[in-house]
């Protein structure tokens, strides 16, 4: 655990990357504990009808028989096993399981389609899945499902399931042992499988601890809408909590609403929250306000000062903003303990990373640039499942390209936008996200989304999709004060010259707005709303 001080100067030498020889997030997560305080709550279940408390010695139990029910299914090290479940302990003690025959989790989702889920198991070449009843159905023939029948993977309350109490031993696994798949959002092409070793969550924790304010203070409960599925969800949140002795709530939500949010903060004492910038927009919406909170924090794509403003008023606390990906996450984080957050910027690189922003030969820059993180951090993949090319593309000399737009503001690092999605228009570049985030402090509008469309005359021209709130008429009139807007608190060359109104943004399920899918929108209309 990070220890608290009083500057993020001294926050940045706690931390080097030198691990143990023997390594085993299933140990981190789970034995450790067991081991030191089997009855130390682990997780906190909450369902429409129970709140239900599980401890690090149950939790292991679970995990165990786990193991071998996956031995005996002919699974071993090295092997990809799906896991198919919502947030529940059940999902926690599936990857564990997994980590202690030395296998490789891969994390499913189980919002995808059928086409989706079958692209991931097909090229992980996952033979066998965790999942329950309701993934069993999803899934259908694509993998061989390990549920129904199988007493350590029923739907049945916890209390009434009877484990083998025997320990497991653990294989012996070292830090660049494979031990988690996790595929990209794939909204820039098809999903990549991001390979990571078992190094992954010690890589983690300065991030997560850092953007929590030293989480694992007294009283501190995480929690956080995204589901489990999504590095966000597994390694933002479950996985670290575990590691650090902090209960993590897990409660499904069908549909994101505040009204829900609220009822889960309060049955499962919620002291930190991870809420993606989507749900921050919704909670704003809805005019919610939430009290009791230690820290928030979020991460995805910059906020921009609207959110952070209302969070202050709304949530009572700063928004620690973090940034990271699937390759190579948590790598800069906010801290409202140490430092005031930056509008548009995403923090300070968190202990231990060595962050730079490139210039075109690959040379570090103050200019804007290639945001690049320096090979050895600890997050960092061990490579693209079967794509060495792309792996090998991903890397520019010793740095790990994001694919992200930055630039340095003293020693924050602001967002400009991914590589693909900055605007040039007319000799100017213009990042996307300064733009939406100027739209959104408009009273008439709820979400907005920015792309670049060809213009033969300026090269590219910006334009904005925009979702208004509910009761607002969306006109032309509507239009021409947004771009007033725009250009009265931002600048001239940088407003929306066309404005499209519609009911919803394509959006990833990690709450992203889908850029390439407006971009493909706006290169084949001819016609616009104004």
């Amino acid at each position: 655990m990070l220890t608290p001080v009083a500057t993020y100067e001294a926050l940045t030498t706690q931390v080097d990357w030198r691990f143990p020889a023997r390594l085993n997030m299933a140990a981190q997560t789970c034995d450790d504990w067991a081991t030191a305080e089997p009855e130390r709550v682990a997780i906190v279940e909450i369902t429409p009808a129970a709140r239900r408390e599980v401890t690090y010695g149950a939790l292991r139990h679970r995990a165990d028989t786990l193991a071998r029910l996956l031995l005996a299914r002919g699974a071993g090290a090295g092997d990809r096993i799906g896991v198919l479940r919502s947030q529940d302990a059940w999902c926690a003690a599936a990857h564990i399981a997994i980590w202690k025959i030395g296998a490789i989790s891969v994390p499913l989702f189980k919002l995808f389609q059928r086409d989706a889920l079958a692209v991931r198991i097909g090229d992980a070449a996952a033979g066998l899945v965790i999942t329950d009843r309701e993934g069993m159905a999803i899934m259908g023939d694509l993998a061989t499902p390990l549920v129904a029948d199988d007493v350590a993977v029923t739907d049945e309350p916890f209390e009434t399931v009877k484990f083998e109490t025997a320990k497991f031993e653990t294989v012996e696994t070292g830090p660049e042992t494979p031990a988690v798949l996790i595929y990209t959002s794939g909204t820039t092409g098809a999903p990549k499988g991001a390979l990571h070793g078992h190094r992954m969550l010690a890589g983690h924790l300065p991030g997560v601890e850092m953007s929590h304010e030293f989480l694992g203070q007294p009283g501190d409960c995480l929690w956080t809408p995204a589901d489990w599925a999504w590095i966000g969800g597994l390694f933002d949140v479950a996985m670290p909590a575990l590691a650090l002795g902090v209960p993590v709530v897990a409660a499904r939500m069908e549909k994101f609403d505040a009204q829900t949010c609220q009822s889960i903060i309060a049955q499962g004492a919620v002291k930190n929250v991870f809420f993606p910038p989507t749900a921050l927009r919704m909670l704003k919406a809805s005019g919610t306000t939430i009290s009791g909170l230690r820290t928030v924090a979020s991460g995805g794509e910059s906020l921009g000062a609207e959110i952070l403003d209302w969070g202050r008023a709304a949530l009572g606390v700063s928004i620690n903003e973090f940034y990271g990906q699937t390759e190579c996450n948590m790598v800069a984080a906010s801290c409202g303990a140490l430092f005031e957050a930056e509008a548009g910027c995403i923090g300070k690189p968190a202990p231990g990373f060595d962050i730079a922003v490139l210039d075109a030969e690959g040379a570090p820059t103050t200019d804007e640039g290639d945001v690049a993180v320096k090979r050895g951090a600890g997050s960092m993949m061990l490579g693209y499942w079967n794509r060495p090319d792309e792996t090998a593309a991903k890397y520019k000399g010793d740095w790990m390209l994001t694919g992200d737009r930055g630039i340095w503001q003293g020693d924050y690092l602001r967002f400009v936008g991914r590589e693909d999605d900055v605007i040039s228009s007319a000799g100017y570049r213009i990042g996307p996200s300064e733009i939406e985030d100027c739209l959104l402090r408009h009273p008439s509008v709820a979400t907005a989304g920015v792309v670049g469309k060809p213009d033969a005359l300026r090269g590219e021209i910006v334009k904005a999709y925009v979702v208004v709130k509910k009761g607002v008429k969306a006109d032309a009139a509507l239009a021409k004060a947004l771009q007033s807007h725009v250009k009265t608190h931002l600048a001239n060359y940088s407003y929306p010259r066309e404005i499209s109104f519609l009911d919803a943004l394509p959006m990833t399920v990690t709450g992203k707005v889908i850029r390439k899918e407006l971009k493909a929108r706006a290169m084949t209309e001819t016609e616009t709303d104004i």
